[in-house]
């Protein structure tokens, strides 16, 4: 992307170009089909193993990516607390993510997940100063919650058995993911690091949180890889952790997360739509209103 599009104001800019928006559209159909890739994976292999899998592939691309373009993935001295800090709170949040997968279906899932610019703003406004809520975001905020309540609360015979459990531990994920973006938001106001630093500690420090996660949640067993598994984990390392995310934090350096935030509304969207046309899943009343809430808060919230 060339950095002639981005009009910096200290560490953030004014607003996003039409191209930079557009990228952000694309990504969220990457996140949003990224659910139903996992739930199709966790059929053949423990969630906890994927997501451990995953992080080190995808982290030992980013080092291949950086070494061809001259770049440095470590951190300075003095700053590895931070590498860590980002990898623990990243690999807790694909720990509850794939794991809560294997309970709930993608697109209830894609619902909960996505409350994550919901916790961004509610955590901006207290850790950052360019970030403060006002009334409307605050009836945002209120809105996206019904909308969270709306989904949680619904019941459907179809829906698996632990679906509840399921959706406490995406809501979890959403959580550290929130956290994991406002720490890097501060960290980044205050060190000279880029994005592919930042996507490198996430990754490969992240591998072992999940990799004991694995070795003390789950049950040995031999993986099942099917073609449609396999092309399901390729899409999640190589597509979504690697290249959509090398896209997302040079984003996050270069702009504001709430306006970065805004566009994520879309996601769930995505998400609940290709959950009902891959996965069959049941897409109720419930479901789509919350949804709309979801969807309308955030948006509200980040406009």
């Amino acid at each position: 992307m060339n950095q002639n599009h981005f009009q910096e104001t200290g560490n953030s800019v004014e607003r996003l170009p039409l191209r930079a928006g557009l990228i952000l559209v694309f990504l969220c159909f990457l996140w949003g089909a990224n659910a139903v890739s996992i739930r199709i994976s966790n059929q053949g292999m423990p969630p906890l193993m994927s997501a451990a899998l995953r992080s080190l592939i995808s982290g030992t691309l980013v080092w291949i990516y950086a070494r061809m373009k001259g770049r440095r993935v470590a951190f300075p001295p003095g700053q590895t607390r931070h590498a860590l800090a980002i990898g623990i709170l990243f690999g807790t949040e694909f720990l509850f993510m794939y794991w809560g997968l294997a309970f709930t279906p993608a697109s209830r899932s894609a619902i909960f997940l996505y409350t994550h610019p919901f916790w961004v703003a509610l955590g901006a406004h207290f850790l950052l100063k360019e970030d403060r809520l006002t009334p409307s975001r605050i009836f945002g905020l209120i809105l996206a919650f019904s909308g969270l309540l709306a989904v949680f609360l619904a019941r459907s015979p179809e829906l698996p058995p632990f679906y509840r459990l399921g959706d406490l531990m995406i809501l979890a994920a959403a959580l550290f993911w929130a956290s994991s973006t406002l720490y890097i938001k501060r960290m980044t106001e205050k060190t000279e690091l880029d994005h592919v630093q930042t996507l490198f500690a996430q990754l490969i420090c992240s591998f072992p949180v999940l990799a004991l996660g694995s070795l003390v949640f789950e049950i040995p067993a031999e993986p099942h890889l099917s073609p449609a598994i396999l092309i399901s984990l390729f899409f999640q390392i190589v597509v979504v952790a690697f290249a959509s995310y090398l896209v997302w934090f040079r984003l996050v350096h270069r702009y504001t997360v709430s306006r970065l935030a805004s566009y994520t509304f879309l996601t769930p969207l995505f998400g609940v739509i290709l959950g009902g046309l891959i996965l069959n899943e049941p897409l109720g009343l419930a479901v789509w209103t919350g949804l709309v809430c979801v969807g309308g808060g955030v948006y509200i919230v980040n406009r």
